[in-house]
C-alpha cells in the first residue's frame, strides 16, 4: 500500500506519542502510534475472518474509536467502511444492510437488539464496547510482528468508505468514497483552512455522517492536531469539552448554537483557545453571529454535501462579517461553477445549480448507476443544490433545486427568504416551502419557530419581509410553530413541512 494512502502510518512515524484521539465522555486518550498500531491489529483480526478487498466493514454504534479503529483498519486491507445512521428504524437499516451486503458488523451493546434483527440470517459481529472487543485488539496487537498484515495491492481508486445518503427522495443511496476522494479532503482542507498540528476539534455531530467523520476529524488527524469523541450534546457539556481539551475549531449545526449562546456559561467563557466556529445544515439566526460578535470570535457558515468531500469552499474570517451569508471561494485543489438549466456557465449575479470538480468527489453511488449519471456529468458533479456568484467571486447558496418555488410565474428561493427571516431578533428558526395554491400555483409559506416569551404576529413578520423581500417573496402563509421536524442527520425536514403546508392549504393560518 502507498505511503500516502496509508497515511496514518506515516503520521505515527512523525509525530507517534502526540495525542490523536479523546474519548472525552470515558476521558480516554490513545496517541497516533496506538491508534495506528489498533488499526492494524483490527486489520489482521478483519483478515483472518475472511474479509477482502472490496468486502463492506458496518458499524453501528454511537460516536467512538471504533469509528477511527474500523475506517483505518478497512483502508489496509482495501475492504470498505459503511458506517450506519442509529437513528433509522429497523425497516430503513434493513434496506441499507440488503443494499450494501456486509460481511461484518461492529455495533454498541446500546443496539444489540437492532443487530439481532439484522443480522440473523447472515454471520460476523463484534461488539465494540464490551471487553471482548478491546482484548481481541490486544491480542492481535502482541501477535503484530508475526501476524502483520499481508502485501495489498491497493489504489487511490479503490472504495475506503461509503455513506448513505438522507434519502430524502426515496430510498438512500451508498455514496462510494475512495482514498482519494477522503484523502484530497483533508489536504485540501489542511491547506485551504491553514489546520496545523496545534488545532484541536470535539466532535459532537455524528461520525456515521459525513459532517463528524470527514469535516474535520480527518483532515486535522492528517495534519497532526487531536480529536475528541463526545455524544449526546448539551450547551454546558460542549463549553466544558472546548475548554478543557482547548479546542481550536469546531463544527455545530444551528440547533446546538441555539442552545448554546442561551446558555449562561457560555457568556461567562472566554474561549481563549478557539479560532473559529463554524455552522452548517441550515441558515443561523442574527442573534447566533451577534452573540460571537460581542465575544469577539470569529463566526461562519459553510456548505458541504457527502458526495463531495464535505468540504468545498472557505472564506477568511474578515470577509465573512463583510460577505455575510457567503460560504467563500472554493478552496486548493477544488473548481465550482454554477451552470443553467441548458447545462452553460451562468453569469456572475446569476442563479444556476452548483457544480464541483475535484479529486474529493465520490467515485459512484453503490449499485444505481441511473442516479450516478445523473450526479456525474462530463467531469463535473451536479449537486442539486442552487448558488450565485458575486461580481467579487465569492459564492452563496441559494437552495435545493427541488425546493425552488415557482409562484405566479416567478421564482422564489427559499433560502433566500430563510436567511432574512432569521435577521429577526425574535424568530430562532425558519423554513419556507411552496404550497399548493390555486390562484398562484405555489403560496410561499413559511414555518416559523419564536424566541421563548415573543408576541410577534403574523403582520409584523410580512412587514419585516417587505423591509428587504419582493413582495412576490413574502410569504403568504405564515405557520408558528414550537419546533422544526428534523431528519435523521439533524437537518429541517422539507418533506414533512410541504406536507403540513398541503394539510393547511384550505384553513387558515396558524398563528
Amino acid at each position: 500500500m502507498r505511503c500516502e494512502l496509508d497515511w496514518l502510518e506515516s503520521r505515527a512515524r512523525l509525530t507517534p506519542l502526540a495525542t490523536a484521539v479523546v474519548d472525552a465522555e470515558a476521558d480516554r486518550s490513545w496517541s497516533f502510534e496506538q491508534l495506528n498500531t489498533r488499526a492494524r491489529a483490527l486489520a489482521c483480526w478483519l483478515s483472518e475472518q475472511g474479509i477482502r478487498k472490496g468486502d463492506r466493514v458496518a458499524l453501528l454504534a454511537p460516536n467512538d474509536i471504533s469509528y477511527f479503529d474500523l475506517l483505518f483498519a478497512c483502508g489496509k486491507i482495501g475492504a470498505i467502511f459503511v458506517p450506519l445512521n442509529w437513528r433509522l428504524a429497523i425497516s430503513e437499516l434493513s434496506f441499507i444492510i440488503g443494499d450494501c451486503t456486509p460481511k461484518l458488523i461492529g455495533f454498541h451493546s446500546d443496539f444489540a437488539k437492532q443487530v439481532s434483527q439484522l443480522w440473523n440470517e447472515l454471520g460476523l459481529s463484534i461488539c465494540i464496547d464490551g471487553s471482548q472487543y478491546e482484548e481481541l485488539i490486544d491480542r492481535y496487537t502482541a501477535a503484530l510482528n508475526q501476524t502483520d498484515n499481508k502485501h495489498v495491492d491497493i489504489d487511490d481508486e479503490d472504495p475506503l468508505a461509503m455513506i448513505y445518503t438522507g434519502g430524502t427522495t426515496g430510498y438512500p443511496k451508498g455514496a462510494v468514497l475512495s482514498h482519494r476522494a477522503i484523502m484530497w479532503n483533508a489536504i485540501s482542507t489542511i491547506v485551504s483552512w491553514n489546520l496545523t498540528n496545534e488545532d484541536k476539534t470535539v466532535t459532537y455531530l455524528p461520525m456515521f455522517h459525513t459532517g463528524g467523520l470527514n469535516a474535520l476529524s480527518i483532515p486535522i488527524l492528517m495534519a497532526g492536531g487531536s480529536v475528541a469523541i463526545a455524544r449526546e450534546f448539551s450547551p454546558e457539556k460542549a463549553i466544558k469539552h472546548l475548554v478543557d481539551h482547548r479546542c481550536t475549531i469546531v463544527l455545530f449545526v444551528p440547533t446546538m448554537y441555539h442552545l448554546l449562546v442561551k446558555s449562561e456559561l457560555f457568556h461567562a467563557t472566554d474561549f481563549n483557545d478557539m479560532k473559529v466556529f463554524l455552522s452548517g445544515g441550515a441558515p443561523c439566526p442574527l442573534e447566533i453571529y451577534e452573540a460571537f460578535a460581542q465575544k469577539g470570535k470569529p463566526f461562519k457558515e459553510g456548505y458541504g454535501l457527502t458526495e463531495a468531500g464535505p468540504n468545498n469552499f472557505y472564506i477568511d474570517p474578515a470577509d465573512a462579517v463583510l460577505k455575510r451569508g457567503s460560504v467563500g471561494k472554493a478552496m486548493m485543489y477544488h473548481s465550482v461553477k454554477i451552470v443553467d438549466e441548458h447545462g452553460a456557465e451562468a453569469g456572475s449575479g446569476m442563479v444556476g445549480e452548483l457544480a464541483i470538480q475535484g479529486r474529493h468527489a465520490f467515485s459512484f453511488y453503490w449499485g444505481n448507476e441511473e442516479a450516478t449519471n445523473d450526479a456525474l456529468q462530463n467531469g463535473w458533479l451536479l449537486t442539486g443544490d442552487l448558488a450565485r456568484r458575486d461580481q467579487d467571486g465569492y459564492y452563496y447558496i441559494v437552495g435545493r433545486k427541488k425546493d425552488m418555488i415557482i409562484t405566479g410565474g416567478e421564482k422564489v428561493y427559499p433560502l433566500e427568504v430563510e436567511h432574512w427571516l432569521c435577521e429577526h431578533p425574535e424568530i430562532l428558526e425558519a423554513a419556507v416551502v411552496g404550497a399548493p395554491d390555486e390562484k398562484w400555483g405555489e403560496a410561499v409559506t413559511a414555518f416559523v419557530v419564536l424566541a421563548e416569551g415573543s408576541g410577534v404576529a403574523e403582520e409584523d413578520i410580512k412587514q419585516f419581509c417587505r423591509l428587504k423581500l419582493g413582495g412576490y417573496k413574502v410569504p403568504k402563509k405564515i405557520h408558528l410553530i414550537e419546533e422544526m421536524p428534523k431528519t435523521h442527520v439533524g437537518k429541517i425536514s422539507k418533506v414533512m413541512l410541504k406536507n403540513m403546508a398541503s394539510q393547511h392549504t384550505n384553513e387558515k393560518p396558524v398563528i
